[in-house]
């Protein structure tokens, strides 16, 4: 996974609900099954999210998806980015339009 967007989009939606299937969670953020899966694998790899199955349910395809700690942390430095790139792009939007409203005085 290459965009960040992306990455923050995942991390966000599996915090606020672990308990989402894949086909949920995927539907939540506009991915296709098959990304949102490939994206599960590599954060798991990456060491930001665990897995696990339920172990009661006799089918064994639900999961939880749980945030470690690392992805936690993780979550909380792009949410941080994502607020500063916002706030950047608002101050840029309001210099915009102060500058339009001098043109047309």
């Amino acid at each position: 996974m290459k965009n960040q967007d992306e990455i923050f989009k995942v991390l966000r939606e599996v915090y606020k609900n672990p308990e989402l299937s894949q086909r949920k969670l995927a539907s939540n953020i506009n991915f296709s099954l098959g990304k949102l899966n490939y994206c599960l694998k590599t954060l798991k790899a990456k060491g930001l999210m665990k897995m696990k199955n339920f172990k009661n349910n006799k089918k064994k395809f639900n999961y939880i998806y749980i945030l470690t700690p690392k992805g936690i942390s993780k979550k909380t430095s792009m949410t941080i980015n994502f607020l500063k790139r916002k706030m950047q792009e608002y101050e840029e939007l309001k210099k915009e339009l102060q500058n339009e409203d001098k043109i047309n005085q």
